[in-house]
């Protein structure tokens, strides 16, 4: 093991095939990546920087698993070696199912600082370089090339990155967190509800623990808390950044600390049993939450995340593609909120590399061989109409959703702030809503409850008649009266409307 990390550190700053390509990945999980976004003022989005998000989501012996969302920033280099070197310092054999609770705490704390410190190791040259560059003087011809060394030298040193790790072993749940990426658990009980449990809470600039831990060290935590920043970053603690380590007496918000402020310990959580637990676990980067509090506030984000990912694995078939359909999702609605010109707008002229890590514990998804009658879903659906030969323009949005027959029901709790139109999670009943707006008068009625507007059928899928055709899952008559009843035509469901 020792050999083989010698050669690992040795090889992570290069840019070629990483070794971690070869580890088996978790099939019971999915993430969903989008990169920077800066938007102009007519709303198209721009990238600013490459990606500097990672993760990590692997399967070990003896029962391991491994996840990690990782938030770079000023280049992915930290979070690239990060990801990498935690891996190797927790899945080659330095885990097993016969330790304990402190063992496991213990082993994650070393790894974090074996990392950090191996981190160091690999930039000491071009620190060492970059110093002795800078205390010479040199000719006036000679200074531009010294320059523009040095301006090398920083890009390769620069830059740093939060973590937040996740390990189940013997199942049992570990969170391990620096910085201000965030931690989910959603539990499902028997009644459908969705409990949401945040597991730490970010190391920011108004977490009162770090300004608490900070003002020990003789730094003045109201004026930290002012600047809401350090060096650039929001996070107190976070891996790499030479800046913040070695030259902090130098940064004016940290020239008071009697020892270094900024630091790379992990705060560890667990273990908790995970036995008879249904529900899915997130890690989320900062750039996601950030842009879905600066899309809707902060009150509900936990809520709002947890409705979407519910909402998600109701309808689709795999953990990727629910992953990618949130953070899509986040993005479209930070999106919508900058073009709309609202009171909100102007805190989402831009946002940061997002990354969601979801694992499933138990949780079904959606099988999309299903019909509805046998558990599967009915996706919302929006038909605009308009009649040419009518002043009056008519848009109806015919939502419908079927829980599924399985003993899991999502809570409706966390639904708040869903899009109009979207499923709500953890309905007992087939329900059915049809709204008609029209420029001169406005209708809505609704059935809930009794899933009147669902042919009842059994268990197995209907067959054909002999013309080939099934009965329809729902019954349209009452939106085809009020259509017609909207334009005024006097047309009835025999007189072309309805199916023939």
């Amino acid at each position: 093991i020792f050999y083989f990390k010698q050669i690992l550190l040795s090889n992570l700053s290069l840019q070629h095939q990483s070794w971690t390509d070869d580890l088996p990945l978790c099939q019971m999980c999915g993430v969903g990546t989008a990169p920077n976004c800066v938007y102009g003022p007519d709303g198209k989005g721009t990238q600013s920087h490459p990606n500097e998000d990672g993760h990590l989501r692997f399967r070990g012996d003896d029962g391991c698993f491994l996840y990690g969302v990782f938030n770079g920033y000023d280049g992915s280099r930290v979070a690239n070696f990060a990801s990498q070197c935690l891996t190797a310092e927790l899945l080659l054999g330095q885990l097993n199912s016969g330790h304990t609770d402190n063992d496991v705490r213990r082993i994650l704390t070393q790894a974090f600082d074996v990392v950090e410190k191996s981190y160091f190791e690999t930039i000491d040259d071009a620190l060492a370089e970059k110093a002795n560059l800078s205390n010479y003087l040199l000719p006036h011809n000679e200074s531009q090339k010294v320059m523009e060394r040095l301006k090398e030298l920083e890009q390769e040193v620069s830059g740093g990155a939060t973590v937040a790790v996740a390990l189940i072993l013997n199942n049992k749940l570990y969170i391990a967190n620096v910085g201000t990426n965030r931690v989910l658990l959603c539990k499902s009980s028997s009644d459908g509800q969705n409990q949401v449990l945040q597991i730490g809470r970010p190391h920011s600039t108004d977490n009162e623990d770090e300004l608490q831990r900070l003002a020990a060290l003789g730094l003045d935590s109201a004026r930290i808390r002012q600047a809401g920043q350090i060096a650039g970053q929001s996070s107190s603690r976070r891996l790499g950044d030479y800046r913040v380590k070695f030259n902090y007496n130098e940064i004016d918000v940290l020239s008071a600390a009697k020892s270094k402020p900024v630091v790379a310990e992990p705060e560890i959580h667990g273990g908790q049993s995970l036995e008879g637990v249904t529900g899915f676990l997130l890690l989320m980067s900062e750039g996601l939450i950030n842009a879905l509090e600066s899309a809707h506030g902060p009150e509900q984000a936990n809520q709002e995340i947890v409705a979407m990912v519910a909402a998600e694995l109701a309808q689709q078939t795999s953990l990727e593609a629910v992953a990618q359909s949130v953070v899509d999702r986040v993005k479209r609605l930070h999106h919508d909120v900058f073009v709309s010109g609202r009171q909100r707008a102007t805190y989402c002229s831009r946002h940061e590399d997002m990354t969601l890590l979801i694992r499933t514990l138990n949780y079904p998804l959606a099988d999309a061989a299903l019909t509805p009658t046998q558990g599967g879903r009915i996706c919302p659906v929006s038909v605009p109409y308009s009649n040419s030969q009518s002043t009056s323009k008519t848009s109806v949005t015919l939502s419908l959703v079927m829980p599924s027959q399985s003993t899991l029901t999502n809570g409706t709790n966390t639904a708040s702030t869903l899009e109009e139109g979207t499923p709500t999670p953890g309905s007992q009943s087939p329900t059915a809503t049809l709204q008609s707006t029209n420029t001169q008068t406005q209708s809505s009625s609704s059935s809930s409850g009794d899933g009147s507007l669902f042919r009842q059928r059994g268990s197995q899928a209907a067959q054909p008649d002999e013309t080939g055709r099934v009965p329809p899952y729902v019954d349209f008559s009452q939106f085809y009266r009020l259509w017609g009843s909207d334009h005024g035509d006097g047309q009835s469901m025999q007189g072309g409307l309805g199916p023939q």
